[in-house]
């Protein structure tokens, strides 16, 4: 399955990422080399790098980690894909502009037949992924909240809320999206290593100006600008100690490296 990777932090960081390593969790197979994705916001921009090349072989993998990139926030993706051709079409993070601000959101799993099931307006899919088509599905019903002035955190949690808990209704549905301002995990469920869908869907793991900056190094993670607040999520636990699984249907809302909103969703 695909992995998800994000990071939410007081002060901006450098967040240096080995993909190669970092793919091998939740994989036995290594078989997540169908493209890779990261996000790094600047505010209510963020720069995205997509590829479809496999992490090992990529000359912009090695551009990334020859470069420092700051952020408050970064997204990533891993695929191994399931529906829709390796293309960059199909590569996530997927993004859009809403209201002069990037949304980026990344998915885990599948959305059974989702394109005969829902209905889509104003934002359309450039791919063929259930994946782009849940996210766009989240923006046309954010981009009628999103009228005049900004919405409150409230009434984004409630709009959000009832479409994660709809992509849930069609298949696994874990997920990673941040409006630039906040970002949000949704947890639902994964093939496990028993083989078995279910919980826990992401882990979490919170630290508060006391990180080893070498705790994540062997997982393909390096943080820098350790003194300060953090906030991980990732599809499996990156390091033996500190990780958190989510329960089942938990969104979980974060800024500047601190949890502010929990909600469990039925």
């Amino acid at each position: 399955m695909c992995e998800l990777f994000a990071l939410s932090s007081q002060l901006p960081t450098r967040v240096t990422f080995s993909l190669e390593e970092f793919s091998r969790h939740g994989a036995s197979d290594n078989g997540l080399a169908d493209g890779w994705g990261l996000a790094f916001y600047d505010g209510p921009d963020a720069q995205l790098f997509r590829e479809t090349r496999p992490a090992a072989s990529s000359e912009w993998m090695k551009f990334i980690l020859s470069h420092s990139y700051y952020s408050h926030c970064v997204m990533s993706h891993i695929r191994h894909a399931t529906t829709g051709s390796v293309a960059l079409r199909n590569t996530q993070p997927f993004s859009r502009v809403l209201k002069g601000q990037r949304h980026v959101f990344c998915h885990n799993g599948d959305l059974e037949d989702i394109q005969s099931r829902i209905k889509l307006d104003q934002f359309s899919p450039i791919g063929e992924t259930d994946s782009e088509y849940g996210f766009c599905r989240l923006m046309n019903r954010l981009g009628t909240l999103w009228q005049g002035e900004a919405p409150t955190l409230d009434e984004r949690i409630d709009v959000i809320s009832e479409v994660f808990v709809e992509l849930s209704c069609l298949g696994s549905a874990n997920i990673l999206y941040s409006d630039s301002e906040f970002l949000y995990a949704f947890a639902h469920q994964r093939t496990q290593d028993n083989g078995r869908m279910e919980a826990p869907g992401i882990y979490y793991q919170e630290r508060h100006c006391d990180c080893d900056p070498d705790a994540l190094q062997d997982s393909g993670v390096q943080v820098h600008n350790m003194a300060q607040d953090l906030v991980l999520f990732a599809s499996v636990p990156l390091s033996i100690e500190g990780w958190h699984a989510c329960a089942a249907s938990q969104l979980m809302v974060v800024k500047r490296g601190k949890v502010i909103a929990t909600r469990e969703l039925q």
